[in-house]
């Protein structure tokens, strides 16, 4: 007997202390400077479209994936008070929390609410905070996004067929969306187009887009945001991209705003119609480029594009383009300009750096104003033997060029300032004292960008002065 309980005391001790060295790890808090934590998603998506006022939950998981305890000494709402968002942690409502213990190797919850009012009409369409966690001087964030009112929501999207949007509910875009190989989209007027940060629309090859505005209903594209700080912030989408091989693409009577393109587009099969035809349309306020064309043909009437980041046109790689009643305004503020406002040429790179050359068999500016803050707003780059054909025919342009090539500048009025109404607000209507006036000759658009009628002789660019309008 005596012999069993010597037998059993080291067993006995052996237990206490691994319950003991245990207890003891369990209670050991890891502060390893810059300690990250894991989560079960970098992004709580709220993706309901709410008909009346909305509110719907969704959980968050949170790892420690450490042997040891660790501290997350603040877990809160970046939005705060005034978040359409409230949290609950391991069972605690609120808007945030501090100190909170993770075991080794274990996980806590976190409960994400998010109410909106979809017909508040005062609110982004896209309702957007993020979860802040700082531990041992880490900072990580969770992005929070709902949709914030009555609209159709795409989220990396194939449209197959031929797909008609109208203006009963708005379109939102998160992520892409892509009109198929063989397939359409058609948009009719008043229709509204709002995209998510970095979003984009691309055309396939053999797909089509054509955008059916009007004057007096246009369609919109521009980013989601539309609290003040946003509203007019550029570089808040991607663009539109007309890959090659796109066909028959039209727009007209919109207006595409805020985002890094206007429109880019790509070559097509071939240069016996237009890939793209233009026209009543603004494309304004873009980190980089209003049009970019590589190597392809585009018709543009009555269009204005104004203030980008780098080039307001930017004609690469020869192709074929028309611009009649063109305005191009280029007072870009957000940061410091080097580009011209229209770029042209006859070659490009491949991908090994190599010139590789196409003709520009046309590149016409007729009745235009192209303008800016920079001493030439126009860069014409080219390879010899190689066909450059451009012309500019009745304009108002910002260059030093005129005087050493008049052949290819016809009743042009070098470096005369067009008097825009208001530049600063991005208004690029003529003033009545404007060289403009009258100064164009007949191109065939009996209408301005406005539906306003003519005159005869008409003036340059995308309006027309009427006495009393601005």
């Amino acid at each position: 007997m005596l012999r069993q309980k010597h037998l059993l005391l080291p067993i006995i001790f052996l237990m206490i202390s691994l319950f003991q060295f245990s207890c003891r790890k369990q209670e050991k808090i890891d502060t390893t400077p810059g300690l990250m934590l894991k989560f079960s998603t970098d992004t709580v998506f709220f993706d309901t479209v709410f008909p009346t006022i909305g509110s719907i939950t969704r959980r968050l998981i949170v790892y420690n994936t450490n042997e040891n305890k660790i501290k997350v000494s603040k877990i809160s709402l970046y939005g705060g008070q005034l978040s359409n968002y409230r949290i609950n942690i391991d069972g605690v409502p609120g808007l945030g929390a501090s100190d909170v213990e993770i075991p080794g190797n274990d996980s806590i919850f976190i409960f994400v609410k998010v109410t909106v009012d979809p017909n508040n009409k005062n609110i982004p369409f896209v309702v957007s905070d993020s979860i802040s966690f700082e531990t041992n001087g880490a900072l990580q964030q969770i992005k929070l996004v709902a949709w914030g009112r009555n609209a159709l929501f795409y989220r990396d999207v194939a449209l197959n067929g031929n797909v008609i949007w109208d203006s009963l509910m708005s379109h939102v875009v998160f992520g892409s969306i892509r009109i198929d190989t063989n397939s359409s989209l058609t948009i009719l007027p008043g229709t509204r187009v709002y995209f998510h940060k970095d979003a984009y629309m691309a055309v396939s090859f053999q797909g089509t887009l054509k955008i059916a505005g009007v004057n007096d209903n246009p369609v919109i594209f521009q980013g989601d945001r539309m609290d003040p700080f946003y509203k007019d912030l550029p570089g808040q989408w991607g663009g539109i991209y007309l890959e090659q091989g796109s066909k028959d693409n039209e727009l007209n009577c919109v207006h595409i705003k805020n985002g890094i393109y206007g429109i880019l587009a790509d070559q097509p099969l071939a240069l016996t119609s237009p890939m793209l035809i233009i026209s009543n349309s603004i494309i304004q306020n873009m980190t980089s480029t209003g049009i970019y064309a590589f190597g392809t043909s585009i018709v543009s009437t009555n269009c204005v594009i104004g203030d980008c980041g780098s080039v307001c046109i930017d004609l690469n790689y020869g192709g074929s383009y028309e611009f009649r009643q063109l305005t191009v305004g280029n007072y870009w503020y957000a940061s410091v300009r080097h580009s011209p406002s229209v770029y042209i040429s006859n070659y490009s790179y491949d991908a090994t750096g190599q010139k590789i050359s196409k003709p520009l068999t046309k590149a016409f500016f007729g009745n235009a104003i192209i303008y800016g803050t920079n001493d030439d707003e126009i860069q014409l780059d080219s390879l010899p033997g190689i066909p450059f054909e451009y012309n500019f025919d009745h304009a108002i342009i910002k260059t030093q060029m005129i005087m050493s090539n008049p052949q290819r500048f016809l009743n042009c009025q070098p470096n005369k300032d067009p008097r825009f109404v208001k530049v600063q607000e991005w208004n690029y209507q003529i003033d009545s004292i404007s060289p403009a006036i009258d100064q164009g000759a007949d191109m065939g658009t009996p209408f301005d960008i406005r539906g306003f009628a003519r005159s005869s002789p008409p003036d340059l660019g995308a309006y027309e002065y009427v006495k009393g309008r601005k």
